[in-house]
């Protein structure tokens, strides 16, 4: 009879467990190619689905920027004024905190003007941002090597050049597993 008690117990907390979690996504811009001029920013937009808690992360080379803007600013590619936020230094996360519209552009406007710009829309259906905001780089993170803006089409799992979840239920789930099967 304990036993019975202890798998309801777990099935009504997985229940709610997984009734209110919520699992943030770390975007990489452009994914391997990253945010570069030669990559095309509208196509890799089309199959994602942005939401609150997630994390925009911008990996570029020297010869570009990231700037948060307007949604004039945006459509016209102006980082002269109305910059929310701008970054220079080649690894740049941007946390998703709230629904709405979110604009990027390169501050090279040539390159803005060629496509190097990034608008999502931002769902609120997640619970909450994730603690701690946006991960930052790390010592040692790899960067694409200088010279030209073409050459960063590189594959490092250490400095999320690709998509990953974060989450935890997998973890708790086996956790649960386990107590059960020790019981």
């Amino acid at each position: 009879m304990a036993k019975f008690s202890v798998l309801i117990s777990i099935i009504i907390f997985l229940f709610y467990y997984y009734t209110f979690t919520c699992a943030a996504t770390v975007y990489t811009v452009g994914d391997s190619a990253g945010w570069d001029i030669s990559t095309d920013i509208d196509s890799w937009t089309k199959d994602k689905t942005f939401s609150v808690g997630d994390t925009l992360l911008f990996q570029y080379s020297q010869y570009h920027t990231v700037s948060e803007v307007k949604r004039e600013n945006y459509e016209g590619c102006n980082t002269t004024n109305n910059v929310i936020q701008s970054s220079s230094n080649g690894n740049t996360s941007f946390a998703l905190t709230g629904p709405g519209e979110r604009y990027f552009v390169c501050g090279n406007r040539l390159h803005c003007l060629g496509g190097m710009k990034l608008h999502v829309t931002v769902h609120g259906n997640q619970v909450a941002a994730p603690p701690g905001g946006a991960p930052q780089s790390q010592p040692g993170d790899s960067l694409p090597p200088p010279g030209s803006s073409r050459t960063n089409n590189y594959y490092n799992p250490s400095n999320s050049s690709f998509l990953y979840r974060i989450e935890i239920d997998s973890i708790v789930l086996g956790f649960l597993v386990s107590l059960l099967i020790l019981l």
